[in-house]
Protein backbone atom coordinates (compact mmCIF):
# COMPACT_ATOMS: atom_id res chain seq x y z
CA UNK A 1 0.00 0.00 0.00
CA UNK A 2 1.13 3.54 -0.78
CA UNK A 3 2.36 5.65 1.82
CA UNK A 4 0.47 9.04 1.89
CA UNK A 5 0.22 12.22 3.64
CA UNK A 6 -2.98 13.85 5.16
CA UNK A 7 -3.04 17.51 3.29
CA UNK A 8 -5.03 20.57 4.80
CA UNK A 9 -8.16 20.03 2.40
CA UNK A 10 -8.38 16.42 3.08
CA UNK A 11 -6.80 15.28 -0.07
CA UNK A 12 -4.30 12.87 0.04
CA UNK A 13 -0.66 12.97 -1.75
CA UNK A 14 1.78 10.71 -1.58
CA UNK A 15 4.57 11.42 0.53
CA UNK A 16 7.67 9.94 -1.38
CA UNK A 17 7.00 12.71 -4.01
CA UNK A 18 7.64 15.31 -1.35
CA UNK A 19 10.62 13.69 -0.33
CA UNK A 20 11.75 13.08 -3.88
CA UNK A 21 11.63 16.67 -4.29
CA UNK A 22 13.33 17.76 -1.57
CA UNK A 23 16.29 15.97 -2.33
CA UNK A 24 16.31 16.90 -5.67
CA UNK A 25 16.07 20.70 -4.40
CA UNK A 26 18.76 19.98 -1.65
CA UNK A 27 21.16 18.42 -4.52
CA UNK A 28 20.28 21.55 -6.88
CA UNK A 29 20.68 24.21 -3.92
CA UNK A 30 24.36 22.08 -2.62
CA UNK A 31 25.71 22.36 -6.33
CA UNK A 32 24.35 26.13 -6.45
CA UNK A 33 26.82 27.05 -3.62
CA UNK A 34 29.50 24.30 -4.38
CA UNK A 35 30.05 26.87 -7.42
CA UNK A 36 29.41 29.87 -5.86
CA UNK A 37 32.47 28.52 -3.68
CA UNK A 38 34.38 28.61 -6.87
CA UNK A 39 33.68 31.38 -8.52
CA UNK A 40 32.51 34.59 -6.27
CA UNK A 41 30.88 35.94 -9.44
CA UNK A 42 28.06 34.28 -9.17
CA UNK A 43 27.34 33.82 -5.45
CA UNK A 44 24.28 36.95 -5.40
CA UNK A 45 22.84 35.06 -8.49
CA UNK A 46 23.05 30.85 -7.25
CA UNK A 47 22.05 32.63 -3.79
CA UNK A 48 18.92 34.05 -4.90
CA UNK A 49 18.17 30.95 -7.51
CA UNK A 50 18.23 28.50 -4.32
CA UNK A 51 14.96 30.98 -2.87
CA UNK A 52 13.42 29.45 -5.53
CA UNK A 53 13.83 25.68 -4.64
CA UNK A 54 13.15 27.14 -1.24
CA UNK A 55 9.72 27.86 -2.56
CA UNK A 56 9.37 25.06 -4.46
CA UNK A 57 9.66 22.56 -1.70
CA UNK A 58 7.42 25.13 0.64
CA UNK A 59 4.74 25.14 -1.98
CA UNK A 60 4.84 22.00 -2.86
CA UNK A 61 4.36 20.16 0.37
CA UNK A 62 1.42 22.28 0.45
CA UNK A 63 -0.03 20.33 -2.12
CA UNK A 64 0.35 23.39 -4.21
CA UNK A 65 0.44 23.48 -8.47
CA UNK A 66 2.00 27.02 -8.32
CA UNK A 67 5.36 25.01 -6.15
CA UNK A 68 5.20 21.99 -8.57
CA UNK A 69 4.72 24.37 -11.70
CA UNK A 70 7.70 26.31 -10.50
CA UNK A 71 9.68 23.40 -9.91
CA UNK A 72 9.41 21.31 -13.02
CA UNK A 73 9.27 24.43 -15.19
CA UNK A 74 12.44 25.75 -13.65
CA UNK A 75 14.26 22.79 -13.55
CA UNK A 76 13.36 21.81 -16.84
CA UNK A 77 14.56 25.43 -18.34
CA UNK A 78 18.01 24.70 -16.21
CA UNK A 79 18.38 21.23 -17.63
CA UNK A 80 17.89 21.99 -20.55
CA UNK A 81 20.27 25.10 -20.75
CA UNK A 82 22.82 22.97 -19.63
CA UNK A 83 22.56 19.82 -22.15
CA UNK A 84 21.71 21.32 -25.20
CA UNK A 85 23.16 25.51 -24.92
CA UNK A 86 26.00 25.11 -22.41
CA UNK A 87 27.50 21.42 -22.70
CA UNK A 88 28.19 21.91 -19.06
CA UNK A 89 26.40 18.43 -18.06
CA UNK A 90 27.13 16.22 -21.18
CA UNK A 91 31.38 17.63 -20.47
CA UNK A 92 30.52 16.67 -16.46
CA UNK A 93 29.13 13.14 -17.83
CA UNK A 94 32.13 12.79 -19.91
CA UNK A 95 34.03 13.26 -16.87
CA UNK A 96 32.05 11.35 -14.44
CA UNK A 97 32.56 8.41 -17.38
CA UNK A 98 36.15 8.82 -17.37
CA UNK A 99 36.52 8.63 -13.50
CA UNK A 100 34.44 5.25 -13.47
CA UNK A 101 37.43 3.55 -16.19
CA UNK A 102 40.48 4.67 -14.52
CA UNK A 103 39.75 6.48 -11.55
CA UNK A 104 41.10 9.55 -12.44
CA UNK A 105 38.87 13.10 -12.09
CA UNK A 106 40.32 15.34 -15.16
CA UNK A 107 38.12 18.45 -13.45
CA UNK A 108 36.23 18.23 -10.26
CA UNK A 109 34.44 21.07 -11.24
CA UNK A 110 32.61 19.70 -13.86
CA UNK A 111 30.83 17.31 -11.03
CA UNK A 112 28.83 20.56 -10.42
CA UNK A 113 26.38 20.71 -13.22
CA UNK A 114 26.35 16.67 -13.12
CA UNK A 115 24.86 17.00 -9.59
CA UNK A 116 22.74 19.80 -10.14
CA UNK A 117 21.63 18.05 -13.00
CA UNK A 118 20.15 15.08 -11.12
CA UNK A 119 18.60 17.17 -8.83
CA UNK A 120 16.61 18.76 -11.11
CA UNK A 121 15.53 15.60 -12.77
CA UNK A 122 14.47 14.61 -9.50
CA UNK A 123 12.45 17.85 -8.54
CA UNK A 124 10.77 17.95 -11.89
CA UNK A 125 9.74 13.95 -12.11
CA UNK A 126 8.79 14.49 -8.60
CA UNK A 127 6.80 17.90 -8.98
CA UNK A 128 5.51 16.38 -12.24
CA UNK A 129 3.93 13.19 -11.01
CA UNK A 130 3.22 14.40 -7.77
CA UNK A 131 0.88 17.64 -9.75
CA UNK A 132 -0.49 14.80 -11.80
CA UNK A 133 -1.84 13.05 -9.10
CA UNK A 134 -3.11 15.15 -7.15
CA UNK A 135 -6.85 16.33 -7.41
CA UNK A 136 -7.12 19.09 -10.38
CA UNK A 137 -9.59 21.58 -11.18
CA UNK A 138 -9.15 23.91 -14.66
CA UNK A 139 -7.47 26.47 -12.57
CA UNK A 140 -4.93 23.71 -11.03
CA UNK A 141 -3.79 23.73 -14.43
CA UNK A 142 -3.39 27.66 -15.17
CA UNK A 143 -1.76 27.53 -11.89
CA UNK A 144 1.01 24.88 -12.56
CA UNK A 145 1.60 27.13 -15.77
CA UNK A 146 1.60 30.26 -13.97
CA UNK A 147 3.97 29.09 -11.25
CA UNK A 148 6.36 27.88 -13.59
CA UNK A 149 6.36 30.88 -16.08
CA UNK A 150 7.07 32.91 -12.52
CA UNK A 151 9.67 31.11 -11.62
CA UNK A 152 11.26 31.43 -15.22
CA UNK A 153 10.65 35.53 -15.19
CA UNK A 154 12.35 35.91 -11.43
CA UNK A 155 15.64 33.57 -12.54
CA UNK A 156 16.10 35.66 -16.20
CA UNK A 157 15.43 38.84 -13.32
CA UNK A 158 18.14 37.89 -11.02
CA UNK A 159 20.47 36.88 -14.15
CA UNK A 160 19.94 39.97 -15.92
CA UNK A 161 20.43 41.76 -12.52
CA UNK A 162 23.26 39.95 -11.07
CA UNK A 163 24.95 38.20 -13.30
CA UNK A 164 25.45 40.34 -16.43
CA UNK A 165 28.03 37.97 -18.43
CA UNK A 166 25.10 35.02 -18.64
CA UNK A 167 22.36 37.63 -20.72
CA UNK A 168 24.80 36.10 -23.95
CA UNK A 169 23.31 32.42 -23.38
CA UNK A 170 19.44 34.04 -22.20
CA UNK A 171 19.33 35.81 -25.72
CA UNK A 172 20.56 32.34 -27.16
CA UNK A 173 17.57 30.50 -25.10
CA UNK A 174 14.86 32.83 -26.30
CA UNK A 175 16.55 33.02 -29.92
CA UNK A 176 16.84 37.16 -29.21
Amino acid sequence: MEQTQRIEDGHRVPTWTNHVLWVGAALFVVALYWSAALDPTIRLLHALQSLIYVAVVVLAGRNSPWGFGAGCFKSGFWNSANVFVTGFVLDGLEDLALLLRTGQLASPDLMIPVVAFTGNCLVFFAGLVAFLRSPRERRSWFQFVAGGILAIAFFVLIIVTTAPQFISLLKHLFHL
